[in-house]
C-alpha cells in the first residue's frame, strides 16, 4: 500500500530540518520525564524543559535563515549586492596607501 504522506517539492533539506526539529521536541518532553523519574524536582525539571525549549526554538530559526540562505545562493538566483568598501574606495591599512615612509628596515642601495 502506498504512503499517504507525499514528498511535496520544497526547499532542500526541509524534511531532514523538519525531522531534527521533531526529535529535539521530543527530546524536550523527554528528558524531564527522566529527571523526574531519577528523583529530580518538579522546578529543575520545569526548568531543564524550558531551557531545552528556547535552545531548540534559536536552532529551528538558526536552521530556517540557513535554510532560506542556501536558496538565495542556488544557481539562476542573483548574486548579492557587493559590499561597499567605503570612503573612496580604499582596502587595506595604512602602510600600503603610499605616501612618504621612514627608512624602517629596508636597506639602501
Amino acid at each position: 500500500m502506498p504512503s499517504s504522506r507525499t514528498p511535496s517539492p520544497s526547499r532542500p533539506g526541509d524534511e531532514r530540518t523538519t525531522d531534527l526539529i521533531r526529535w529535539a521536541a521530543f527530546s524536550c518532553v523527554l528528558v524531564p520525564v527522566v529527571l523526574l523519574w531519577y528523583g529530580t524536582s518538579l522546578a529543575g525539571a520545569a526548568g531543564t524543559a524550558l531551557g531545552l525549549a528556547a535552545v531548540t526554538a534559536v536552532c529551528r530559526l538558526l536552521l530556517r535563515q540557513s535554510e532560506r540562505g542556501a536558496a538565495r545562493s542556488l544557481p539562476g538566483n542573483h548574486p548579492p549586492p557587493a559590499h561597499h568598501r567605503g570612503r573612496h574606495q580604499r582596502t587595506g591599512t595604512g602602510v600600503h596607501r603610499g605616501g612618504r615612509h621612514s627608512g624602517g628596515n629596508s636597506p639602501v642601495g
